[in-house]
């Protein structure tokens, strides 16, 4: 299958490729629920030597600049009590962590978390974490430009690989928060 956005030579719809996923991705496309029937995700193999964004466009097309997202791990710190989330914005911005993450989750403080924490806690590779599989519970604060694309890439769980998710579905993710401005310059 041709792939929506991008130069990749092929796209796979997700559930006909699990077996390319990290376990909790592959799990909640067994589980997907949301309007957006799971068929439409699609996977796509990349070389993980052309991760860096600059490299990745220039390998796989100068569209996906303004058509990829981020998912960051953020850690909100308040009262000697640590909660996780994600945020996803798209690859030219960056998340507002001290303003926008830090009011929404009302901490005190807030942070990227650590390589460790993000890897141990949502079972991805870190270069790869995505907003799909994300643990339970976990709120998933997305940009509302992100929402607004036809397809967007994101990681996919693993850094050889990524996802072209349709921007509304991940909208329907499990604790989806969209937020306007949570992408900032």
């Amino acid at each position: 299958m041709r792939a929506p956005i991008g130069d990749f030579d092929t796209a796979t719809p997700v559930p006909d490729c699990l077996e390319e996923l990290v376990a909790p991705v592959a799990e909640a496309v067994r589980r997907w629920q949301g309007a957006t029937p799971a068929d439409r995700i699609l996977y796509v193999e990349t070389d993980p030597r052309w991760a860096d964004t600059t490299v990745f466009v220039e390998h796989y097309g100068r569209d996906l600049l303004e058509r990829s997202a981020n998912c960051v791990v953020v850690a909100g710190k308040r009262g000697g009590e640590t909660t996780l989330v994600a945020c996803l914005v798209l690859s030219t911005t960056r998340a507002d962590v001290n303003g926008l993450v830090r009011c929404q989750l009302g901490a005190r403080k807030a942070s990227f978390a650590s390589m460790e924490t993000a890897t141990g806690e949502t079972g991805m590779e870190y270069g790869g974490i995505t907003p799909v599989g994300l643990p339970a519970g976990w709120p998933v604060l997305i940009d509302s430009a992100v929402v607004d694309l036809p397809y967007v890439l994101v990681g996919s769980g693993r850094r050889r690989g990524k996802l072209l998710v349709p921007g509304k579905a991940l909208a329907e993710l499990p604790g989806a928060v969209v937020l306007e401005g949570l992408g900032v310059a």
